[in-house]
């Protein structure tokens, strides 16, 4: 039997689930609280940090892992890179992000551009990649954008009237479904490519105030006013997120794993998104 062992199991990772067949699933989760919702759908959820998964990591057949690194670097990594070097999976996946290339002044980057984090979380990022990288195990990487999906979009901003249009001349985002984080992240394990980095994003990299205007539109309550980027107030992670303006090719995903977005761009996800709450 395939065994999948999702270190994580978050929001990308559960909308992967229904798209795999014939998988047994473990998802660690960290409290017991998430881990009874998980068992819930299916899943042998496990409480992490707190078990050792050890024993999991040497009879999973495939190994995904959405553990962002900390301050101290990757956990997963310090708590069993001699366990993850000696592991029998065929195909391991990272979740990594787009903030791996840093900012590019609103011009492209692909799979091949160079490495040139801006901020402390891509720099992590990097470091984890190549981590990943060094333990010699058949890794697929996943560069996500911003992610959105049922649950987590602009709609409950707009409709709380906290939303804002925050205005930074030339800035551009790619940003992308969740449900097509699963497809891709499903083609990979039916197509593996060990070595392989994949873009994970929308084909219209496009200024985050377009789409709070067009949420606003699409509610039917006047679009939230326009605030200078300069006159905003932020916290340093919000204002970490506009430290970079680049757009995302995503050309791989489609060329080498055959996959066609659902949605390929922010107007069709938020149309979905709010037909999907009726």
């Amino acid at each position: 039997m395939k065994v999948l062992l999702s270190i994580g199991h978050g929001f990308s990772a559960r909308a992967l689930v229904p798209l795999l067949d014939g998988f047994r699933i473990i998802g660690t989760t960290r409290s017991e609280e998430k881990a009874v919702a998980l068992r819930a759908e299916g899943i042998e959820a496990v409480v992490w940090p707190g078990t050792d998964l050890a024993p999991l990591i040497g009879e999973a057949t495939h190994i995904l892992t959405s553990v962002a690194p900390g301050v101290e670097g990757d956990p997963v990594l310090a708590a069993y890179e001699a366990a993850l070097r000696a592991a029998p999976a065929e195909w391991v996946g990272y979740l990594s992000t787009t903030g791996v290339y840093g900012d590019r002044g609103g011009d492209w980057v692909d799979e091949g551009s160079a490495l040139l984090p801006a901020t402390k979380r891509g720099k992590a990022r990097v470091t984890a990649e190549a981590g990943w990288t060094a333990l010699g195990l058949p890794l697929h990487i996943f560069r996500l954008a911003g992610i959105y999906g049922p649950g987590r979009g602009p709609f409950a901003k707009v409709r709380k009237g906290t939303a804002r249009r925050i205005i930074k001349e030339g800035q551009v985002f790619s940003r992308t479904h969740v449900e097509d984080i699963a497809q891709v992240v499903a083609a990979s394990i039916a197509r593996p490519a060990p070595g392989t980095a994949y873009n994970v994003c929308d084909d219209d990299p496009a200024p985050p105030q377009d789409v709070i205007a067009y949420a606003a539109e699409l509610l039917g309550v006047p679009v939230p006013p326009a605030i200078p980027i300069e006159e905003a107030e932020m916290t340093p992670m919000a204002r970490s997120f506009y430290a970079e303006s680049k757009k995302v090719r995503n050309d791989r995903i489609k060329d080498e794993l055959g996959v066609v977005l659902k949605y390929p761009d922010y107007r069709v996800g938020l149309r979905a998104l709010l037909e999907g709450e009726g």
